[in-house]
C-alpha cells in the first residue's frame, strides 16, 4: 500500500496566500464499490505518514478493506503531502485544517467521484480532521469518530504547544521565522516537553513504561519520544503547529466563527472518544461538544496513558477497545 499523488495545482489558500504546486500523497486500501458509497477517510495525525497509522485498515480489520475503501491522505506539512522542507526555508505558506479538508474534498471528488462517505475517521490532528469534514460537509458524511481531538483547539491546548513551539525554537538554527539547518537540540528538548503532556502523572506513577518494554523513564523519552521526533524536520513541524493552533471547524465563511451553530449542523452519527487521562485534548471540551451535537455519543476511554491510546504495540488494551467502539459505530451500516 504505498503512497500516491495527487496533484492539486496552485491552490489558495484560506488566508488569502497561494500554495504552488500543492500536492497530497495518500494511501488506499480496499476497492470502491460501484455506487462509490463505501468510502471512510483516515487523515494523518500530527508528525506521521499514513504508514504510521495504516494499522486500523485492512481485511478483516475495524476499517475491514474487504467491504470499505480507505483513504488515507497525508496532511500538509507532515513532509509527504506539501510541505516546508519542500521549499526554500521562510517560502511555505500558513495553512490550516480548512485547507487540509477542502483538498482531501478534492481528491475525493475529483480523482474518485465520491459523493458520500461512510465514515470520517482520525486521531488527534487527524480527529480535528475528521471534525472538520463533517461540519464543512454535513449532508455527504454518514459517521464521524473523533478519537482524541476536539471541534476548536482550546486555550489551554494552545499553551501545550506554546511550550512545545519554545523548546523547539530554542535551537541554534532557528531564525526567527524559520529553521536554516537542522533542528536537532530543538527536537530533543520538544520531545522531552512532550513527554511530560502526552501521558499522564498516573501512567509515570504506576511504572506502566516498563510493562510497556522500557527499562526507565529515561529509556521510555529516549527510545519513544527522541526516537519518534529526532528525524522530523522543524519547519514542517511548525507549520503542523501552527494548523493545530488555529484548528476551529466554525473558522471559515460557512460559519463565521459560530462553534455552536457548526456543532449543530453536523448530521452525521458522530463518536466523540476522548481519553480519560489526556491533558490537552479535554474530556470536559468533548462533553460540551457532544452536547451541542444532535446525533453524538460521548465514549470516554478509561486509560492512564494519557494521549496515547491509539499505539497498539505499546498500548493493545486501549487501542482493542478504540476498534471496539469504531466497529459498534460501523456496526449500524447494513449495506
Amino acid at each position: 500500500m504505498n503512497g500516491e499523488i495527487f496533484d492539486c495545482g496552485d491552490v489558495d489558500l484560506q488566508n488569502g496566500s497561494r500554495l504552488s504546486n500543492a500536492r497530497l500523497v495518500y494511501q488506499t486500501a480496499g476497492r470502491l464499490n460501484a455506487a462509490r458509497d463505501n468510502v471512510i477517510v483516515y487523515p494523518t495525525s500530527f508528525g506521521t505518514h499514513h504508514t504510521d497509522i495504516a494499522w486500523l485498515a485492512g481485511p478483516g480489520r475495524t476499517l475491514d478493506t474487504d467491504r470499505y475503501f480507505v483513504v488515507i491522505p497525508n496532511m500538509l506539512g507532515n513532509g509527504l503531502s506539501s510541505s516546508p522542507s519542500h521549499q526554500a526555508p521562510g517560502t511555505f505558506p500558513s495553512i490550516s485544517l480548512f485547507d487540509n479538508v477542502m483538498l482531501q474534498h478534492r481528491l475525493l471528488r475529483e480523482k474518485f467521484q465520491v459523493e458520500r462517505l461512510k465514515l470520517a475517521v482520525g486521531f488527534s490532528m487527524g480527529a480535528q480532521q475528521a471534525y472538520h469534514w463533517a461540519a464543512l460537509f454535513p449532508d455527504m458524511v454518514e459517521r464521524v469518530a473523533v478519537i482524541c481531538g476536539s471541534a476548536k483547539t482550546s486555550r489551554h491546548n494552545r499553551v501545550f504547544l506554546e511550550g512545545v513551539k519554545a523548546a523547539l525554537t530554542g535551537d541554534p538554527a532557528w531564525q526567527g521565522e524559520y529553521f536554516r539547518a537542522d533542528a536537532g537540540q530543538g527536537l530533543k528538548a520538544m520531545a522531552r516537553v512532550y513527554a511530560g503532556w502526552g501521558m499522564s502523572s498516573q501512567f509515570y506513577r504506576d511504572e506502566a513504561y516498563l510493562h510497556a518494554g522500557f527499562h526507565s523513564v529515561e529509556d521510555f523519552i529516549v527510545r519513544v519520544w527522541e526516537g519518534f521526533f529526532a528525524h522530523k524536520d522543524g519547519n514542517d513541524l511548525m507549520a503542523m503547529i501552527g494548523a493545530w493552533e488555529r484548528a476551529d471547524i466554525s473558522a471559515n465563511a460557512q460559519y463565521n466563527g459560530d462553534l455552536t451553530k457548526a456543532l449543530g449542523s453536523i448530521q452525521a452519527s458522530a463518536l466523540i472518544m476522548p481519553s480519560r487521562t489526556d491533558m490537552y485534548f479535554s474530556p470536559v471540551d468533548s462533553e460540551e461538544e457532544v452536547r451541542l451535537m444532535p446525533n453524538a455519543e460521548l465514549c470516554v476511554i478509561d486509560t492512564i496513558w494519557g494521549h496515547r491510546v491509539n499505539n497498539p504495540t505499546q498500548n493493545p488494551k486501549d487501542a482493542a477497545f478504540v476498534e471496539k467502539q469504531l466497529a459498534r459505530l460501523l456496526g449500524s451500516d447494513a449495506s
